[in-house]
């Protein structure tokens, strides 16, 4: 395994946790995803990407071109399921598995998939019985199958899934499905795990049908056999479990030996008596290797590392909202937010503020807030709002209140409340255009000349717009000297600019909490009503973004930023502003890669973005903005 690449789904989970080890120490190169945090003792030579994997896209795994894919990534509930595990298994299991395999089934390098399936697939009437069994039922892979629960049927089709690609792709990678039996180990929602925390904590146990026969089999066995699975020519179904059947007296036995003093309630249950045993001649004809570690073995190591998870007291996960302000009629800004949660994995709510309360954006949110204007809202007040509905991240997205929030930063963030603002000093400078021309002219960037007094420039048309706040507010467009000096009397502090024919092009980027430009994203507005893009599409141009990377660095900005800029006909820059917030078609920008929301909320939660790289689309994209109806 030494510089292989090895990909990971439900790397932080019991089994991905063990296999990560054994292919570090082996010198794979390895690349985990899953929804929760990356696990403290993990160091940068574990690449990590925290969130929900439905949302992960072909470009970041086919970027990391693994040579191996370990699909470990599922949840489960007891053999008997909830009726809430309905659109679960549907989604962490059935899509997600669906999904990941979309993603890599092309991709050039991959030799192999290891899928961690289930026993649970095999026909329960072989195995359950109305008593209990004088000795367990070696299941093998030819068995009869009828999946006991979803879960089950979720994992079978997904081994039919990886037989069909098999099918097409056999001369590229091999896949191997492991039917896994009882799994218990370190931090696991396994009954041994439980029992071993509820006895540290001195409780009573529950017990059910401690008659029953399973094979139980350790996580860190489970990682080995998988990684013995990988490095043999075995495919198709395989078993894999421990071989030896325990009855739950059994375990209850070894914990006595370490809890003297434990004790159990039996309670009755209608559920069948269980016997089943992994048949693992086949894993053993294909590897050589059987599993070694027993109960007794095992169980010492989760009770000191229980014992030890108790000592350390991790902080309970407390809940954490967004507010985004002046939501207005911002849709595809709100939807963009939603995706960004959806892919993170989490559950916070986006809270939407706005003086109206009648505004569009409030069906879009989870909760609507008719906040006042700031001009009546002291910095304490905003804060105790936050506080009380858990708000930890806060979007402007107006440029007059761009201001008030980079003012109060510094008390924002004492208060645990992250800002997606620059500094008050680069907010003024974005927001001021004349200041932002002098400023930047001086430092050699092709701005477009902007004065206050239309005779310090001589022009063939003039644009003439407010110095401060939207560049498209009251703008006059293409007039000559007297129609601009008479539209200047209509606005409170104009300024002239000449009129320079070309392509319109806004520059969206993201600029981390380090001040270094995450992503860069052109786009050509090809059609504009009132100042915002009706329809526009992404378009390369290094030099370009280069250009816009560099002066958002030098002006400090932080977040997402929007640039516009002119193209002439000769092919020169004409930088017209910088808007330092989400633009009103900035969402194409994340469709493309841009991934602005999901950087900043985990930058807000303390992670390095280095984990997490700028990946761009081959392919160029358009956005077509239309009216549409919604029906609730």
């Amino acid at each position: 395994m030494i510089g292989k690449r090895v990909f990971i789904s439900g790397g932080a989970g019991v089994i991905g946790r063990a296999l990560v080890e054994k292919l570090l120490t082996l010198g794979a190169d390895v690349f985990v995803g899953d929804i929760k945090a990356k696990p403290e003792h993990w160091g940068l030579d574990v690449k990590y990407r925290q969130g929900d994997l439905n949302y992960i896209t072909p470009e970041e795994v086919v970027t990391f071109n693994p040579d191996y894919f370990f699909h470990l990534a599922a949840t489960f509930e007891r053999s008997v399921e909830s009726y809430d595990f309905w659109d679960e298994n549907y989604l962490h299991n059935m899509r997600l598995s669906h999904h990941l395999m979309d993603c890599l089934k092309n991709s050039p390098n991959l030799k192999k998939v290891v899928f961690a399936s289930s026993y649970l697939i095999y026909n329960p009437e072989l195995y359950t019985f109305p008593v209990s069994a004088e000795s367990a039922l070696r299941l093998k892979e030819t068995d009869v199958i009828y999946p006991r629960n979803l879960c089950g049927a979720a994992k079978l089709l997904h081994e039919v899934e990886l037989r069909f690609l098999q099918h097409f792709n056999k001369n590229r990678y091999e896949t191997v499905s492991a039917r896994i039996f009882r799994v218990y180990g370190k931090s696991s929602k396994d009954v041994i795990s439980r029992w071993i925390r509820s006895l540290l904590k001195g409780e009573k146990l529950t017990v059910y049908n401690k008659e029953g026969l399973f094979d139980y089999i350790f996580a860190d066995q489970v990682a080995e056999g998988l990684l013995r699975l990988a490095q043999s020519g075995a495919q198709g179904i395989v078993n894999l479990g421990n071989d030896n059947a325990r009855r739950v007296s059994d375990v209850l036995k070894v914990l006595r030996k370490h809890f003297p003093d434990m004790q159990w309630d039996e309670m009755e249950s209608n559920d069948p008596f269980e016997a089943s045993q992994a048949n693992m001649d086949l894993f053993f004809e294909h590897t050589g290797w059987k599993p070694e570690v027993q109960l007794e073995e095992a169980i010492p190591q989760i009770i000191e590392h229980e014992r030890k998870a108790a000592e350390s007291s991790l902080p309970t996960e407390v809940e954490r909202n967004v507010l985004v302000t002046s939501i207005s009629k911002k849709i595809p800004l709100l939807n963009s937010l939603k995706k960004a949660i959806c892919k993170l994995g989490d559950n916070r709510k986006i809270i939407g503020a706005d003086v109206n309360p009648s505004c569009i954006g409030a069906y879009f949110v989870d909760k609507f807030w008719e906040m006042p204007r700031l001009s009546n809202l002291s910095i304490e007040d905003f804060v105790d709002y936050c506080k009380r509905n858990s708000i930890n991240i806060v979007i402007p997205t107006r440029d007059g209140e761009l201001a008030y929030f980079s003012e109060h930063q510094q008390l924002l963030l004492e208060n645990e409340i992250y800002v997606m603002v620059s500094s008050p000093s680069s907010v003024e400078a974005c927001l001021d255009k004349l200041k932002f021309y002098n400023e930047l002219s001086k430092q050699g960037f092709p701005v477009i000349p902007t004065v206050d007094d239309i005779s310090s420039i001589n022009a063939v048309s003039y644009v003439v717009k407010e110095r401060f706040g939207a560049g498209s507010k009251s703008i006059g467009i293409q007039l000559d000297g007297e129609s601009a000096t008479k539209h200047a009397k209509s606005l409170s502090s104009p300024i002239f600019q000449p009129f320079v024919q070309g392509r319109e092009i806004s520059v969206d980027l993201y600029i981390d909490k380090l001040g270094m430009v995450k992503g860069c994203v052109a786009r050509e507005r090809t059609y504009v009503v009132d100042g915002e893009s009706q329809i526009t599409e992404t378009i390369r141009n290094q030099a370009l973004e280069e250009l816009c990377s560099n002066l958002a660095e030098r002006l400090q900005l932080y977040g997402h930023v929007v640039m516009q800029v002119i193209i002439d006909s000769k092919g020169f820059f004409h930088i017209i502003e910088c808007n330092s917030r989400f633009g009103g078609a900035s969402s194409l920008s994340l469709e493309v890669g841009l991934d602005s929301f999901y950087w900043l909320i985990l930058e807000s939660s303390g992670y390095d973005l280095k984990d997490y790289p700028f990946l761009r689309l081959d392919v160029e994209k358009k956005l077509v903005r239309y009216s549409a109806d919604v029906y609730f």
